[in-house]
């Protein structure tokens, strides 16, 4: 075990015990108590196996996993967790921040010398990862900048192979930087490229690259097109949304993307162009975070316009289905029925473009109607598996202002043969602010027929305390972004708490969108939350899937 007999470790508990077996074993170890920079530590000592024993102290040993997980997965190292058997419905997190292996207490000593011994193997089998992507000690090697990446696209373009750029802005970063300075940002910038990088080697390997471009955006470079493009950026995402360790504290940074994919004809800089004109897309849209660009001329919004002509006489709209499930049982008690866009093109798009789109060609009647039939129809035909779940459907702000559109739509309901009682309409915040007394009125009739309400991505509108005193609610839905933070920082916790017990007093259940984590889950639970839906669960699915879910 050439390299492996250096090994790296964080014991917060154990640190005399795990640095005299290591010292048995006749390795030479570093064990740390607790570090303030624990990846540069790392990174120093030329460890290839690094050790978190997070047993008795399962936070530290999160922010210590995580700190590590970037470096480790980009060297091809590996990286050990121990965790006390009464953490280990924590394994999922650790395993998503990087770790490659776990061993849960009791731990006897053999049992852990034999686990290092094979994580050393691990590293050594992982030791071809080519070198300009390895972590050197002292610091991250990373001085790919703009020029690299035009000379990258140009030699693939002139071979006629397919690229794509990925342009990525971090936000958020005006917060660290109030709080713990200039330095700070750099290393957060830093540690957010070498996740991106260990995405790359991950998903891509040589047929992709990351390179730095200033401030606070970089540009992933990819040989490659469509479904693989589209993975890359999912796994980006969810690396970049995972949590950075900032001196004692963890931090949370929002991010955009510009994406673009190579024309016939097109250069280097061509291309980059219409990937940073997407990413300027992407920020200055209030919900998007992604944006992807069209060929020259065509503009984005008009050219789904002309699409959505064709798109439900194409049956192009599809519902997907996600659970939503009663914390203190456990059981799944309802779906959101959720509209899909399976563009021909461009492939799924969800519903922010679809209804966009709507808008654009003057089709948001027409579209709403169409998913509310088509949810009644799927819906009805059940099996009986599914038979008692709560459906919830959401109206557009062009719904609530039809005359007539209660009757409307409860005629639909009945025809369809849905029981009214197993209903949930959903009304979003930003839909109610143009006409509070004509919602609160459809509201009130469509309640007093049999169905229940909510308001939806409740705190992220502009009169969320006017709504609850003035429409008739059933549930309360606690939007994704605020669900997000709320094991960041006390503030984040205390702002969700007190939306919690503000709707349970005036009589309202309480549904977190965006659970997806079981921390977030327990924050949630703690505070009095009843119902919660997210990727924690299941993401939306169809109907197979949603029996197949609920049969397990």
């Amino acid at each position: 075990m050439p390299k492996a007999t250096s090994l790296f470790a964080v014991s917060f508990r154990n640190r005399d015990t795990i640095a005299d077996l290591a010292a048995g074993a006749g390795w030479q170890a570093d064990v740390r108590e607790t570090e303030d920079d624990v990846a540069a530590a790392y990174l120093a000592s030329g460890a290839a196996v690094a050790v978190v024993d997070a047993r008795g102290a399962l936070d530290l040993g999160l922010a210590a996993t995580q700190a590590l997980g970037g470096p480790v997965a980009a060297n091809g190292d590996a990286l050990v967790v121990l965790v006390s058997e009464v953490d280990a419905d924590a394994l999922g997190e650790f395993f998503e921040l990087g770790a490659t292996q776990f061993l849960l207490d009791p731990i006897g000593d053999g049992e852990l010398v034999q686990a290092l011994r094979f994580a050393g193997r691990h590293a050594a089998r992982a030791a071809g990862v080519p070198i300009e992507r390895r972590v050197v000690p002292g610091g991250w090697r990373h001085d790919r900048d703009a020029g690299d990446a035009r000379r990258w696209i140009a030699e693939r373009l002139a071979d006629g192979r397919p690229v794509a750029a990925v342009l990525i802005a971090l936000s958020r970063l005006d917060i660290v930087n109030a709080a713990h300075g200039r330095p700070a940002v750099d290393a957060l910038i830093e540690a957010a490229i070498r996740r991106a990088d260990a995405v790359v080697c991950e998903h891509l390997g040589a047929a992709g690259m990351v390179a730095r471009l200033g401030g606070a955006e970089f540009v992933l470079v990819a040989e490659a097109a469509g479904p693989a493009v589209t993975r890359t950026i999912t796994a980006l995402d969810a690396a970049l949304a995972r949590p950075f360790a900032v001196a004692d504290a963890l931090a949370i940074l929002g991010c955009r993307f510009g994406v673009a994919e190579a024309q016939a004809g097109e250069d280097a800089a061509a291309l980059l162009r219409r990937a940073s004109e997407a990413l300027v897309a992407a920020k200055a849209s209030d919900g998007a975070m992604l944006h992807i660009a069209l060929p020259d001329g065509v503009v984005p919004l008009d050219a789904l316009a002309i699409d959505l002509h064709h798109a439900i006489e194409r049956d192009e709209i599809d519902i997907r289905f996600q659970p939503q499930v009663e914390i203190a049982s456990g059981r799944v008690t309802g779906v959101e029925a959720l509209a899909r866009w399976n563009h021909q093109k461009l492939g799924p798009l969800g519903a922010d473009a679809l209804f966009a789109a709507a808008d654009r060609a003057d089709l948001g009647v027409a579209l709403s109607d169409h998913i509310q039939q088509l949810v009644l129809a799927r819906a009805t035909a059940w099996p009986a598996v599914l038979g008692t779940l709560r459906v919830s459907l959401n109206l557009s702000a062009a719904d609530i202002a039809r005359p007539g559109f209660g009757a409307l739509f409860l005629a639909r309901v009945d025809a369809s043969g849905f029981p009214r009682g197993r209903l949930t309409i959903e009304i979003t915040e930003t839909g109610l602010i143009e006409d509070l007394t004509a919602a609160s009125a459809l509201l009130a009739e469509l309640r007093g027929a049999g169905c229940r309400v909510a308001i939806d991505d409740f705190g992220t509108g502009y009169s969320s305390l006017a709504y609850l005193k003035s429409l008739p609610l059933d549930y309360v839905k606690i939007d994704k972004a605020l669900v997000r933070d709320i094991d960041g920082s006390a503030r984040d916790r205390v702002i969700v708490a007190a939306a919690i017990t503000m709707a349970r007093s005036l009589g309202m259940a309480v549904i977190a969108e965006g659970v997806e984590t079981p921390a977030q889950l327990a924050l949630l639970a703690a505070g009095g939350c009843e119902i919660y839906q997210g990727f924690l669960l299941s993401e939306p699915v169809a109907e197979d899937a949603l029996v197949e879910l609920m049969a397990r």
